[in-house]
């Protein structure tokens, strides 16, 4: 649960109806896609480094005309409803996604396909997806609701990661006074208390921390834990978890035991990478470092 959040490139929802790949009937090609446009809105189509929000279903189907092509993933479904965000890459081989994506404009909605056998020659032998067989196609239908550039995708985001720092901070406040916590806080707005004091130096950046943890909402609920389980691993500093948690296992030592309270800009944000949490979820770990070793031990 705890772990970092790709960029999520094959996801999202929008029902256009079709049941099946049907050959022909409109599609255009480009670079080893197909696409076909379902609605044309007037603006610029975007451009790499640009930053996308859309909807999108990746379906696997035959070229029959007949078959119900499977959804494999649903945005709406994986994303509390909201459209993903991505930024446009160039294509990185024959029958690439982007490729397709690269024909839209804000506003526009389309289907986009590939061929299996095509794109399997064009990644030369690399494993593909146990779900499709030769003669399938990989079909995604697209709404693509809005397009930025990065500068302006940034500072938007900038401005809603203060706004969100800002009420976290009062929240936690509040919590605190409510249930009489002295909690320390650090420069980035985490917070956290140290019930138990380790000894040696600090967690550094590079070493392996050994940890056993609790994570909760502020309402008390509890979304993961590894109770029973073997203590989680994690190199201090190399950005495999949330910000906050990375922070805050830096400020601990070899048998320290604290609680993390980490405000959303620094865990999830606006995601949700479960039905158990909700956007922008301020999150508590309870913690309990039980070794701390060099990188390379293990």
């Amino acid at each position: 649960m705890i772990k970092r959040i790709l960029p999520i490139a094959l996801i999202g929802a929008v029902i256009l109806g079709t049941t099946g790949c049907q050959s022909g009937s409109g599609f255009k090609k480009a670079n080893g896609v197909e696409y076909k446009i379902i609605k044309d809105a007037p603006g610029k189509n975007v451009m790499p480094g640009d930053v996308m929000e859309l909807n999108i279903v990746w379906k696997v189907g035959k070229n029959d005309g007949k078959s119900k092509d499977s959804v494999i993933i649903d945005s709406r479904k994986m994303n509390g409803g909201k459209p993903i965000q991505m930024p446009l890459t160039e294509p990185k081989f024959r029958g690439d996604l982007v490729s397709g994506l690269a024909m839209l404009s804000q506003g526009d909605s389309a289907i986009i396909r590939v061929s299996f056998d095509s794109l399997k020659a064009a990644l030369k032998g690399q494993q593909m997806p146990p779900f499709a067989k030769a003669g399938d196609y990989f079909v995604y239908e697209v709404s693509m609701v809005s397009v930025k550039s990065k500068a302006d995708y940034e500072n938007e985001m900038k401005q809603k990661t203060m706004q969100l720092t800002q009420a976290d901070d009062k929240t936690l406040q509040d919590y605190f006074a409510k249930n009489n916590i002295k909690a320390e806080k650090t420069s980035s707005g985490l917070y956290y208390t140290i019930q138990k004091e380790g000894t040696g130096d600090k967690i550094a950046a590079g070493q392996m921390a050994s940890l056993m943890y609790t994570g909760k909402l502020l309402d008390g609920t509890e979304f993961d834990s590894n109770k029973g389980k073997d203590a989680l691993k994690v190199k201090a500093g190399a950005g495999s978890v949330i910000p906050g948690f990375d922070e805050g296992i830096m400020l601990l030592k070899k048998g320290t035991k604290a609680t993390l309270y980490i405000p959303s800009a620094l865990a999830y944000g606006e995601h949700s990478p479960a039905p158990s949490m909700p956007p922008n979820s301020i999150l508590i770990f309870e913690l309990e470092v039980s070794d701390v070793k060099a990188a390379d031990m293990k």
